[in-house]
C-alpha cells in the first residue's frame, strides 16, 4: 500500500528506543525524512546509527527532555533550523507508575502528569507553527491501553492516559481549521525496555523467572502474549500517513485483545 509520505518531513519524540524507535525506523522506510528526539544523546545516536544500518537513511537528532520546558523550547527552535514546515508529528513520550492510590503524594501525580501529558502538550504547542505550515500535517500520540480498560495499582496513569484520549479528540475538532488531523494509538502490554526493566525487577523481589512473571501478565491477553514495538509501529504510520484522511480524534487499541470494553 502507497501512503504517500515520501518526501514528508516528520518528527518521532522519544525514538531512541520501543515503539518510537520503531516508528521512526517505518517513516524511514516509506520514505520520510525523519528527525528523531529523546532526552539522552547517546541513546539518540545508538539510535540514529541502527536507522541508518536498518534502512540505509539517515535521521537526524536532537535531545531534548519534554518534561523540561525550555529543553522543548530548544527543540522548536532546532526543528525550525532544519526544516520549513513539519508534515508529521509523533509523540511516543510517557509511560506507567505502579503503585496504590494510598502510597502517591502530589509530587506523584505532578511527576507522572507531566511525563505523560504536559510533556506531549508541550511538544505540539511548541511545533504548531510548523505543523500549520504544511498542506495537511498529521499529528499521533501514543497512548495505552490503560486509558480504556484500567489497569489494577496503576491509578495515577489510567487518569493520565485517558486524558489523553481527550487531549486527542478536543485537538483534532480543534485543529481541524488548519487541516492537522490528530489520533492516538493505544498500545497494550508491549515487550519494550519499560517492560523487561519491570519484569527484571519484579522476577528479583519475587525469586521466581521472568517467564513465570510473563506469563502471569500475558493470562490477561486474549492473544496471550505481550505486542512487540514492531506490531504497534505500523499503526503509527497508517495515522501518519494520507490513507487515514478520513481519520481525525480516534484513539485506536493495538493491544491483543486485552481492553474488552465496546467504546
Amino acid at each position: 500500500m502507497y501512503l504517500g509520505i515520501d518526501g514528508e518531513i516528520a518528527l518521532v519524540v522519544g525514538a531512541s528506543e520501543g515503539i518510537g524507535y520503531e516508528s521512526a525506523k517505518a517513516l524511514l522506510e516509506e520514505g520520510a525524512d525523519v528527525l528523531i528526539c529523546s532526552r539522552n544523546a547517546d541513546n539518540l545516536k545508538r539510535a540514529a546509527a541502527s536507522l541508518k544500518q536498518a534502512t540505509g537513511r539517515d535521521a537526524r537528532w536532537f535531545a531534548a527532555d519534554v518534561t523540561r520546558a525550555e529543553d522543548v523550547q530548544k527543540l522548536r527552535a532546532w526543528v525550525e533550523r532544519e526544516t520549513a514546515h513539519l508534515d508529521i508529528l509523533v509523540s511516543a513520550v510517557g509511560g506507567s507508575h505502579r503503585a496504590l492510590f494510598e502510597a502517591l503524594d502530589d509530587a506523584a501525580w505532578l511527576a507522572n502528569y507531566e511525563f505523560n501529558v504536559l510533556g506531549t502538550v508541550r511538544v505540539i504547542r511548541e511545533l504548531l507553527a510548523a505543523l500549520r505550515r504544511a498542506p495537511a500535517a498529521r499529528i499521533v500520540i501514543l497512548g495505552a491501553a490503560g486509558a480504556r480498560m484500567p489497569y489494577p495499582n496503576q491509578v495515577v496513569s489510567n487518569v493520565h492516559k485517558a486524558g489523553l484520549i481527550a487531549l486527542v479528540k478536543t485537538l483534532g475538532a480543534e485543529f481541524h481549521k488548519y487541516n492537522i488531523r490528530v489520533n492516538s494509538v493505544s498500545p497494550g502490554r508491549t515487550m519494550t525496555g519499560f517492560w523487561t526493566k519491570r519484569i527484571a525487577g519484579m522476577s528479583s523481589a519475587q525469586g521466581v523467572p521472568p517467564e513465570k512473571i510473563i506469563e502471569e501478565f500475558s493470562h490477561e491477553i486474549p492473544m496471550e502474549r505481550f505486542g512487540k514495538p514492531e506490531e504497534i509501529a505500523p499503526m503509527v504510520v497508517f495515522l501518519a500517513s494520507h490513507k487515514s484522511s478520513y481519520m481525525t480524534c480516534q484513539s485506536i487499541l493495538v493491544d491483543g485483545g486485552i481492553s474488552r470494553g465496546l467504546i
